[in-house]
């Protein structure tokens, strides 16, 4: 079934290439669990997603990777993805569409939840509640039976095509008051759950990221590891395994192990100088002497 607008009309100001949020080759994806089966069976239910887990764990090269994974397996024919950061003056209208105003007059902009659920893309909003509140409602149309997205500046509703698929992320930890995904929206959707990696596995990450020897890689997994440990203690942000990649390609090109893991991760997780000293003793016991 393609997209269809069932009341009303509108006219884009642009043509959109479908190709462009194409993943033109395969992301490297180490799965920690069931993740990849799971997605694959609300896929073929056209089930939405919750991915819900700390930052910088793996959740947008997973969405990538079954972009890709399940891309090839639909007849060779490429599932694009529209991947949208979300902030906090981040609107519906932003993700929807508005008028534009041009030389030849008013034209309407698709939004890049409209463009996916008019292509048939799969949708991966990052981060939703870091976005305003109306945000949420408009996609609550889209995560049940009815599988459509109203577009009142057009007056219009428009049918999600078939091959559309909606994944959102949150982390938590970073959860408060006032940005917070409510329960009405949570319960809409398949509930993934995300985690930091087991040292040896993270170790294949960064090594396979960076390009470091592999003893050097299990070390800044162990880093990590301990550093997230330590957090009930120094109360200072986990360590994202993005963070030891970022050390490791430091290190790759020549910065020594620990000032890497200062700039690269203790640096980035903190700024009060009590933790950056119990986080550099940590480094320092790790890498003596290096």
């Amino acid at each position: 079934m393609s997209s269809q607008i069932v009341s009303g009309t509108g006219n884009q100001s642009t043509e959109i290439s479908m190709a462009d949020f194409v993943i033109g080759s395969e992301p490297f994806y180490a799965p920690n669990g069931d993740e990849v089966e799971i997605f694959e069976a609300a896929w073929k239910q056209r089930l939405p997603i919750l991915l819900k887990g700390p930052t910088g764990c793996g959740k947008t090269r997973f969405v990538e990777y079954m972009s890709w994974r399940l891309g090839k397996g639909r007849n060779r024919n490429p599932w694009p993805l529209v991947a949208v950061n979300c902030h906090e003056d981040m609107s519906a209208a932003d993700l929807v569409g508005r008028y534009l105003l041009q030389e030849s007059g008013t034209v309407w902009l698709d939004g890049p939840l409209t463009i996916a659920v008019r292509n048939g893309a799969l949708c991966y909003l990052d981060e939703i509640v870091e976005a305003r509140k109306d945000t949420t409602v408009v996609i609550h149309s889209l995560t049940d039976y009815r599988r459509y997205l109203p577009i009142e500046r057009l007056g219009t509703v428009l049918r999600a095509h078939d091959d559309f698929m909606l994944v959102i992320s949150y982390n938590p930890q970073y959860q408060s008051s006032l940005k917070e995904l409510k329960r009405s929206t949570r319960q809409r959707f398949t509930v993934i759950e995300f985690d930091y990696p087991p040292i040896e596995k993270e170790a294949v990450i960064v090594a396979r990221e960076s390009g470091v020897d592999n003893e050097t890689a299990e070390r800044l997994a162990v880093l990590g590891s301990k550093l997230r440990s330590a957090q009930d203690e120094t109360g200072v942000d986990p360590p994202s395994t993005r963070l030891l990649v970022y050390a490791a390609r430091l290190i790759e090109n020549g910065v020594s192990p620990r000032r890497a893991c200062m700039t690269s991760v203790v640096n980035a997780i903190t700024d009060d100088p009590v933790s950056t000293e119990a986080g550099g003793h940590i480094v320092s016991a790790i890498f003596p002497g290096e």
